[in-house]
């Protein structure tokens, strides 16, 4: 490890060759802080509101389109997530970053000043634009700052942040909702996201320069994200505004498929597709985007159906199971953290997610086993355990995939990791529910998850529809665990690269 992983090396001009002038430490610190707050904040602003809908639907008298103030956040950031990755790698990192942060802010202060609920959602979709450039440039920013063997710490802090802020953002929007006013959780981002800017500004000129003259494909990336968004409707519709036989959803459906198989046709044909195939032909790029569809795309389905078992299985409060929920994001933070150390240190780093995703998968498999027949405590514990088993998936993917690819390809592997990432949730979260639901008579359509929440049957009658969502979540992790193994272990470039495997195997490449 070098003295100071937090200063490599950069050319004079911040291009070309990796051997030249170090960064200073305080520049770097700064950086990295920098870049942790703004991700902070786009962490933050997707678990905030929640605690606020009710009281935002009275202001406005109009409850029916609430759910749109969290579509709409969550549509556009996942539209932006690639977008913001291909111009990163056109324009450089700098340019983007303070563009999305700029649109995050702007877009907060649009939701604070919102003069009714339509206005609301048409800012939250201009913050969410912005918030889904400010998770893959940090990451990116990362990996220009430091060399393979010295990220996979620094990702690892970047996921405790993100975990922590999903903890603190319903914690924060109740308190300032109920004590103060609903408008102070999108206020509250002006002064933190110009603190962000000034801190990232200065020291983000001296990252080195990887991009190229690059041509954006219009044509693929509006494909792209036409693809995506019609099935995220459809996922977020389905079972709840229509059936899932409906003709609405059946041509959102059929429409994002279209869209797809569009947009497959388009990377074939374009001379500069949206993702390069080089990129997408490499199997350990394909390898990670599966294991981070399937792994990162558990959590966040186990984040929102955890608190739902405790309540509605074992018959706790909503207190109760956020308490839970923390025991599992902080299983995660340290399974995250552990792996960042681990992989530093080890050459054989592909081990690390091997043997930790058996151990989140042991735990589901008990918590199906006995989906009624444990206490509070005793769900927590193993609530950690799987937290702990799930989370190494977070920095692992990253450092990967950052590895795998050319220095100029860097922001749009990361953008699409994070993009599968968060469709992967989605989908999920869309196939634990069909499991749940599947469990009742639901005519027309029209039983919800909220339905369930405030219906009068017992625990037993949800067991067993629980017991297939633990069963359905363990049969994901061993997806990506077995997407992991398949993988080429490639050496990771860097001052810690000190092995005689990976000394030669990185002068074979010409790595440095």
């Amino acid at each position: 490890m070098s003295p100071n992983p937090l200063a490599p090396t950069l050319s004079p001009k911040g291009r070309g060759s990796p051997r030249a002038t170090p960064l200073r430490q305080a520049a770097a610190l700064s950086i990295v802080i920098g870049i942790m707050l703004a991700m902070f904040l786009s962490a933050l602003e997707q678990t905030i509101v929640a605690p606020a809908l009710p009281t935002i639907g009275r202001a406005f008298a109009n409850v029916e389109d609430l759910s749109w103030v969290v579509t709409a956040y969550l549509l556009s950031a996942t539209a932006a997530t690639p977008l913001f990755g291909k111009l990163s790698d056109i324009y450089g990192r700098r340019v983007m970053m303070m563009i999305s942060i700029g649109i995050f802010v702007a877009g907060s202060i649009a939701c604070a000043l919102a003069p009714s609920l339509s206005a609301l959602i048409l800012a939250r979709a201009l913050q969410g634009f912005g918030g889904g450039g400010i998770l893959p440039l940090s990451q990116t920013v990362i990996a220009d700052l430091l060399s393979p063997r010295e990220r996979p710490l620094a990702q690892a802090y970047t996921s405790v942040m993100f975990l922590v802020a999903c903890i603190l953002g319903p914690v924060l929007g109740g308190i300032l909702t109920d004590r103060l006013h609903w408008s102070l959780i999108f206020w509250i981002n002006v002064p933190l996201g110009a603190a962000a800017l000034i801190m990232t500004d200065r020291a983000l000129r001296r990252l080195p320069r990887n991009d190229r003259p690059h041509r954006l494909d219009f044509i693929g990336a509006a494909l792209m994200v036409g693809a995506a968004v019609a099935l995220l409707l459809a996922l977020n519709w389905g079972g709840t505004r229509y059936a899932w036989t409906s003709p609405q959803l059946l041509a959102l459906i059929g429409g994002s498929f279209a869209l797809w198989i569009a947009f497959a046709l388009r990377l074939l044909r374009a001379p500069e597709p949206f993702i390069p195939l080089a990129m997408i032909k490499q199997p350990v790029v394909f390898g990670i985007v599966v294991a981070g569809f399937f792994s990162i795309g558990t959590i966040i389905g186990l984040s929102i159906f955890v608190p739902l078992h405790i309540q509605l299985v074992l018959g706790y409060s909503a207190s109760a199971a956020g308490l839970a929920l923390i025991a599992f994001m902080s299983g995660a933070s340290l399974g995250s953290m552990t792996a960042g150390r681990l992989m530093v240190r080890i050459d054989r780093y592909k081990r690390v997610p091997i043997v930790a995703i058996p151990i989140a998968v042991a735990g589901l498999l008990t918590l199906a086993a006995f989906p009624a027949g444990l206490s509070l405590w005793e769900v927590a514990g193993l609530l950690v355990l799987v937290g702990a088993g799930i989370g190494p998936m977070y920095p692992t993917t990253t450092v990967i995939i950052q590895n795998a690819v050319l220095p100029h390809q860097l922001g749009i592997a990361t953008g699409s990791l994070n993009f599968f990432r968060t469709l992967g949730g989605a989908i999920i979260v869309a196939v634990f529910a069909a499991i749940v639901l599947g469990g009742f008579d639901n005519p027309g359509g029209g039983l919800t998850l909220d339905k369930l929440v405030h219906s009068a049957s017992s625990g037993a009658a949800f067991a067993g529809a629980f017991r297939f969502v633990f069963i359905a979540a363990a049969i994901f992790l061993l997806a990506a665990m077995v997407a992991v193994a398949a993988i080429e272990e490639r050496p990771l470039r860097g001052p810690a690269t000190t092995s005689p495997r990976l000394r030669g195997e990185v002068a074979a490449e010409g790595g440095g």
